[in-house]
């Protein structure tokens, strides 16, 4: 364990509390100390549920450790099946209450409750979240499911649709509510029935009736993939293997569950994309779309995620994927083959600072990554889209947003395209600061050259009555700050490095207030990467003439940060300590051959 001001998974007794949250009629009795209860509020705050977890903490305190903390435990799980009757139980300990190696699951049987008592064994220090969910999951379908034998599918269909499970989604999950929905759209559509959700909404009762379906849907395989296996051992249930994030994996999708379930694919095809048709495929292949062919994206989330985001990106919208990674060390294998197909290496990390360090290194156009990578991305000026959890409120909106199926390929779209295109309007707005037409001072334009003039006249009474109301020092230091903030000065001071100036270099001037993203100025869509032969002592010895900021001024702000980089890096190897304006287009045109 290390001390980290983030992480990117919890402890997994969170991850249990995700699977016990997401079903009803279940009740977690966590042994853990008080101040352990923090991860209500993921719940609560964060998820946005409108009741608490149902988590029943012993909450043990630093005076009850020289007392029986196992009666205290046994105390707390009585009191918990009294006040909420559930069907079934789950008992285990947080990280902290580990240590002091109580047996939750042995104390509980002592019980002798009358409902099934499902013990976890977390490891807290060797394991994460996501492979506690899938632990807790996994040990609640093989203990509610003792004693069932499996059934004889040789012509039982006859008569009926054939039915299937969707397994995996979870509390606190990303969009996983609204892809339930978009896949049961999708099976409603093609005719295949819906035994049972699960642990999304599902009872104890309802686990018992996962052998009945005829295979299951595996939509997170990080959650459900131990669930899907061990069915499939024990009751002969086969499973998915595509998830369905973007176009050509739905369509994968679809034609995968039309043969499990004994029907035309293409019949299934042409139904589903009926009932949901997909607007991505026609606006990645637009003309306004090949403004995106070539970006360079970076992708780091969930292996799930993660492996879609990357495929998407690269085969529907055409970008070219710089860095591929993920916090999952249970995904590592799959990463890494699919980094190999694409030239890369995959990063496997769970640390923040090291995934920082690689998407500055990389200079994509866009990040696609978790909450973390949203922060990583606004400090270094790159455009940014959430593609996986760990996410923030703002990742659980109100509104209907999947990322599986047809209607989830549009949702991609949207969210990853229009961060780059408001870059491209920002440059525009940038481009035209000082024009004659659009400057500050000047009126809207279709008010032709009176525009100033009406702005100033009907502004004048509003304008009269606050200065009447304010001091003049007060105004005077509200006029400056507006200045300060609003206007570009006309001579910026030139940039003198210093040693802090290595990884990201500040520009002067109000057109680089809102951080830089990196572009290209070449033709053929890709900066050439600055040598590595001058050193950073020469580098930090140049100096940029006024003239040549306001030139850089007018570069792209999402291409200006890579545009300084290469240029000092052209003056150092040129023994040029002040870089004017030729000197920044001699640094072009050497770049660009």
């Amino acid at each position: 364990m290390k001390l980290s001001v983030w992480t990117y998974e919890g402890p997994p007794h969170v991850g249990a509390m995700r699977i016990a949250t997401a079903m009803q009629g279940l009740h977690y009795i966590l042994h853990a100390p008080q101040g352990d209860t923090y991860a209500d509020l993921l719940f609560t705050m964060i998820e946005r549920r409108d009741r608490r977890p149902p988590v029943t903490y012993t909450t043990f305190q630093a005076r009850d450790l020289g007392k029986d903390t196992a009666e205290l435990f046994q105390a707390a799980a009585r009191d918990a099946v009294a006040r909420f009757a559930p069907e079934a139980i789950i008992v285990g300990s947080s990280c902290t209450a580990e240590l002091i190696q109580d047996d939750p699951g042995g104390l509980a049987e002592a019980l002798q409750l009358d409902i099934p008592v499902v013990p976890l064994e977390l490891p807290s220090y060797q394991k994460k979240e996501n492979w506690g969910a899938a632990e807790t999951f996994y040990q609640l379908v093989r203990r509610l499911t003792q004693g069932l034998v499996p059934k004889d599918r040789t012509g039982e269909r006859a008569g009926r649709p054939p039915s299937c499970n969707l397994l995996g989604a979870t509390a606190l999950g990303f969009r996983h509510r609204d892809d339930l929905q978009e896949v049961r759209r999708l099976l409603d559509a093609i005719g295949i029935s819906v035994n049972v959700v699960a642990p999304w909404q599902a009872r104890p009762s309802d686990l018992r009736r996962l052998p009945e379906a005829d295979f299951n849907v595996v939509l997170y395989p990080e959650i459900a993939a131990p669930v899907a296996n061990f069915l499939k051992r024990s009751f002969q249930q086969p499973f998915t293997q595509v998830v369905p994030i973007g176009v050509k994996a739905t369509e994968a999708f679809v034609r995968e569950l039309a043969e499990l379930a004994g029907l035309d694919a293409e019949d299934a095809l042409a139904k589903a994309y009926a009932a949901c048709a997909s607007r991505m495929a026609w606006y990645s292949s637009s003309v306004d779309a090949t403004y995106l062919t070539g970006k360079r994206v970076f992708v780091f989330g969930d292996g799930t995620h993660a492996l879609a985001a990357a495929r998407v990106a690269t085969e529907e919208f055409g970008f070219e994927l710089v860095g591929l990674g993920s916090y999952s060390r249970e995904s590592a294998r799959e990463l890494r083959e699919a980094a190999q197909g694409y030239g890369l290496q995959a990063l496997i990390s769970e640390d923040y600072l090291e995934v920082e360090q690689a998407i500055s290194e990389a200079q994509p156009d866009m990040v696609l990554g978790t909450q973390m990578e949203r922060h990583i991305a606004k400090r270094l000026g790159i455009a940014c889209a959430v593609i996986s959890a760990p996410v923030h409120v703002q990742d659980f909106p109100a509104r209907y947003s999947p990322q599986m199926g047809f209607e989830g390929a549009n949702v991609l779209f949207d969210t990853w395209v229009h961060p780059l295109m408001m870059g491209l309007e920002e440059h525009l707005l940038g481009m035209f600061r000082e024009d004659f037409e659009f400057h500050e001072g000047a009126g809207a334009s279709h008010l032709g050259g009176h525009g100033a003039g009406i702005a100033a006249s009907s502004l004048s009474s509003g304008v009269a009555e606050t200065a009447s109301s304010l001091s003049s020092g007060v105004a005077e230091t509200a006029s400056s700050r507006e200045e300060f903030t609003r206007s570009e000065p006309a001579s910026p001071a030139p940039h003198v490095h210093t040693d802090s100036d290595s990884i990201e270099l500040p520009s002067s001037g109000a057109a680089f207030v809102r951080g830089q993203e990196r572009v290209n100025f070449s033709r053929e869509g890709s900066l050439p990467e600055a040598s590595n032969t001058s050193s950073a002592s020469d580098i930090a010895q140049i100096h940029w003439t006024p003239d040549a900021e306001k030139e850089l001024g007018k570069i792209p702000f999402f291409v200006r940060k890579k545009a300084r980089k290469n240029t000092e890096a052209f003056a150092a190897m040129q023994g040029i300590s002040a870089i004017t304006k030729d000197t920044l287009y001699e640094a072009k045109a050497h770049y660009g051959r």
